[in-house]
Parts: C-alpha cells; sequence; structure tokens
C-alpha cells in the first residue's frame, strides 16, 4: 500500500504496566514508553491523527480501576496529549470491542492503523487480528510494544520469547511488524510497513528449521 491514511493508536499505555505484577518485561518498558513518545511525536507532526485507548476492570477491581493511579497515561504519553487526540475507554482485549473506534476510522476514511503499547500477548495481538475483519491494515512496531511472562497450567513462557514469536505470528498474516526507525522512514515517504504472509513464512520456517527435531 502506498501513501495509507493511517492513524497511531495508543494502546493501554497506563502506569499499570509500569510497577507490580503486570510491569512490561521485554522489551524493557523505560525503553519501549522512549520509543513510543517519539512515535507520537512523528505523528504529531505528520499529522497523523492519534487514538488513545485506556483499558477499565470497573471501580471495584484490583487493577485498571480508573479511581487508582494505575489507570492513567504514563506522564510522558500524557505530557503529549493534546485536545484532537481521540480518547477510547474499553472493557475488552480489542481496541474495537464495546468502543467507537470502528465508526470514527470509518467517518475519517483511515486505512491503516499503527499499534503501540501493551500488552503484545493480549490487546495487540487481538486488536491486530481483529482489525483485519474490518478491512483495516494494521501495523504493529515491535519496540514500541511489550510483553509478559506467562506462566499457568498450559506451559511457561518467558516474556522475550513472548513477544518475539508473536511479532513473528503477527507478521505472517495479520499485521505488518517493524521497529520503530523503519515505521518513520516509511512514514516520511508514504509508504505502508513491508509485510509478509502466511505462505511465504511457513515456506521460510521450513527451510530455517529443516533438519531441526523437537
Amino acid at each position: 500500500m502506498t501513501n495509507p491514511t493511517r492513524a497511531l493508536v495508543l494502546v493501554d499505555i497506563q502506569q499499570e504496566y509500569f510497577s507490580g505484577p503486570l510491569e512490561i518485561q521485554y522489551p524493557a518498558p523505560t525503553d519501549s514508553v522512549q520509543k513510543i513518545a517519539a512515535v507520537i511525536d512523528a505523528a504529531t507532526a505528520a499529522s497523523v491523527p492519534v487514538v488513545a485507548v485506556q483499558h477499565t476492570a470497573g471501580d471495584e477491581a484490583p487493577i485498571f480501576n480508573p479511581t487508582t493511579p494505575g489507570f492513567a497515561l504514563h506522564p510522558d504519553i500524557e505530557q503529549r496529549r493534546t485536545p484532537e487526540w481521540k480518547m477510547i475507554t474499553k472493557q475488552f482485549g480489542s481496541v474495537f470491542a464495546g468502543t467507537d473506534l470502528l465508526a470514527w476510522l470509518q467517518e475519517h476514511a483511515i486505512e491503516t492503523i499503527t499499534l503501540v503499547g501493551y500488552m503484545t500477548n493480549n490487546c495487540i495481538i487481538t486488536s491486530a487480528a481483529e482489525a483485519e475483519t474490518h478491512g483495516i491494515a494494521a501495523e504493529v512496531l515491535s519496540d514500541a510494544t511489550g510483553a509478559i511472562s506467562i506462566s499457568n497450567d498450559a506451559g511457561h513462557v518467558d516474556a522475550k520469547t513472548v513477544h518475539t514469536t508473536l511479532m513473528a505470528v503477527l507478521n505472517s498474516n495479520f499485521a505488518a511488524v517493524g521497529p520503530t526507525e523503519a515505521w518513520m522512514t516509511a512514514l516520511r515517504l508514504g509508504q505502508a510497513l513491508p509485510k509478509d504472509n502466511l505462505l511465504s513464512s511457513a515456506m521460510s520456517g521450513a527451510q530455517h528449521f529443516q533438519g531441526v527435531t523437537a
């Protein structure tokens, strides 16, 4: 896609993810939030509309409670906020579920959403996957998102493996994935981030792991 009409979607860049049990572990949140701030600055300079999404679990919830400090946007994000930003509160993983985001995107003839924020393993992957069902292209910035380690009855996975695996999965089908620097170049040139496809990813995967046994 050339000259895509983009919107930058800031997904749950809330204080909840910078301390406590949900603190982002990979990439380091101190690094990813700096990338996000740079992306916001670039989007603003290029007149790309910005959507800021905050997750709520309700006034009695132990996390994502809108009456507690953890609900607030990270200060580096809040200080960049302008009246032109589209503000959304969501209750589900996807930024589309139960919100007016799709209608807003259609109203503004947005063809592509650029997703940054948290978590890779929850709201980023669900939002990118749902975008496809609405005919909206998705871009995910690999160094401006982040994941946590996961451990439950189904298995145990460290945050780096979670993040890098999901970036590869997303780029194989649901979203164009790349680092912030590549996105800024694409923005400057009026281009979309390059995206792989399922067939190509499958063939490359088979070749890469040829002869590797479990």
